[in-house]
């Protein structure tokens, strides 16, 4: 006999029902809140994060293919992107993973960025000069580019934070968010990938759109004034972007990277004319000096009354400037850093520079080398660490996935 179902127990049924479906609602709203805020374009001819408003905070990491599988190596690519994909939605890196995990079971989300949202997370992949070996049949599409940074006048690298055979560059507005991207994309590449060394960074040191202020080094002076901006098509189009129709890298770029480690005690006690005349500019507004504006061109003709460059011979920016490296350009995305102390008492500081270039042979490599050996800012930092890796082109739409031009490539 079936049971007589009373009013009052009808009503609360009802009403929990109810509760049930307005939670449920409730949840979806949430989950699309936190998947549409904040949200880069995961798609395009050039994969994001490179051109994009520099984000706050950065987490890279670099990888060591450890199987000799080109399949799976393949198949751990099209698994990244697609974890990506969701990630960079404000998304958990597979559907469900917090809430249909059983009590026994290993959870597909690390599920620190589960409240958090997208906050303008971007991935950005590439491919070192080492996985162009004989493991995967990549040698005979080796990109010309793609060779190991020459050794630099000064240079202190350390190789157990150089190199790799695959970089992910993951920035956001949220540390958490970033960190949360290359934690899972390292959890699910167990056995086909180990990482090889990693970078935190924080306070963006570089702009990367004409709306961004020039933002400040550890050193406090504004790094990047002059960097190519999102808005300079011509000039991304002859110094950044890969222009070869026969070429996988069609569309992609290089990403040079370089850790600088900063010593601060020996730059906290110079005077502020010492300070400015290694960099070339006015500290506090960030005008080359000799002139009154941040954007000012270098007056690198002009002369104080002693009859001596206004802007030193050995300045920063002079070295640096297109007018002094025929016209050379390069794309910045550096980030400040700090790993504590060094044991002496000096902090472990300094800035994690990364550009974006066409072709290194013509630009970063001859800028770096003039650099290295005239460089008053030398006295103050050690180049630490040195990478180069090849960043393929953006991925066209949902079936894509990072290196698939790679995989698909013909000599």
């Amino acid at each position: 006999m079936t049971p007589r179902l009373s009013r009052r127990t009808f009503l609360t049924t009802a009403g929990a029902l109810g509760a049930i479906a307005a939670g449920a609602t409730a949840c979806s709203t949430e989950a699309t809140k936190r998947s549409t805020s904040n949200v880069v374009d995961f798609h395009g001819e050039h994969q994001a994060g490179i051109t994009t408003k520099q984000q706050d905070h950065l987490h890279f990491a670099s990888f060591d293919v450890i199987t000799e599988d080109r399949e799976k190596l393949q198949d751990l690519l099209k698994e990244w992107t697609e974890i990506a994909r969701r990630m960079c939605r404000g998304e958990l890196a597979e559907p469900g993973a917090m809430e249909d995990t059983g009590q026994a079971q290993v959870p597909d989300d690390s599920g620190e960025a589960y409240d958090l949202p997208a906050s303008n997370l971007t991935v950005t992949v590439g491919f070192g000069p080492s996985l162009f070996d004989d493991r995967f049949g990549f040698k005979r599409v080796r990109p010309k580019e793609l060779t190991p940074l020459p050794h630099f006048s000064g240079d202190l690298t350390r190789k157990e934070i150089s190199n790799g055979d695959l970089c992910v560059q993951a920035c956001a507005d949220n540390p958490q968010v970033a960190v949360h991207a290359v934690r899972n994309l390292a959890r699910v590449g167990a056995g086909i990938v180990a990482v090889r060394w990693s970078q935190l960074g924080f306070g963006h040191a570089s702009a990367t759109t004409r709306d961004q202020q020039t933002p400040r080094n550890l050193f406090g002076f504004k790094d990047g004034t002059n960097n190519i901006k999102a808005e300079d098509q011509e000039t991304l189009d002859q110094y950044v972007w890969v222009r070869d129709a026969d070429s996988w890298m069609d569309g992609g770029t290089y990403l040079i990277a370089r850790r600088i480690r900063m010593l601060i005690e020996n730059w906290d006690r110079q005077v502020l004319r010492e300070q400015e005349g290694t960099f070339g500019r006015e500290k506090r507004s960030g005008a080359p000096l000799g002139a009154s504006d941040e954007f000012d061109p270098l007056p690198l003709e002009s002369k104080d009354e002693r009859g001596e460059p206004l802007v030193p011979l050995d300045a920063h920016s002079r070295l640096a400037s297109p007018a002094e490296n025929a016209g050379q350009h390069m794309l910045r995305r550096a980030y400040n850093f700090t790993d504590g102390s060094d044991g002496f008492g000096h902090l472990d500081a300094g800035l994690f520079f990364i550009a974006m270039v066409a072709a290194p042979s013509e630009s970063f490599i001859p800028i770096q080398s003039k650099l290295a050996k005239n460089d008053r800012l030398n006295e103050y930092v050690r180049y630490e660490s040195s990478s180069i890796f090849a960043i393929p082109p953006g991925l066209r739409d949902e079936q894509d996935y990072f290196g698939r031009t790679l995989f698909e490539a013909r000599a």
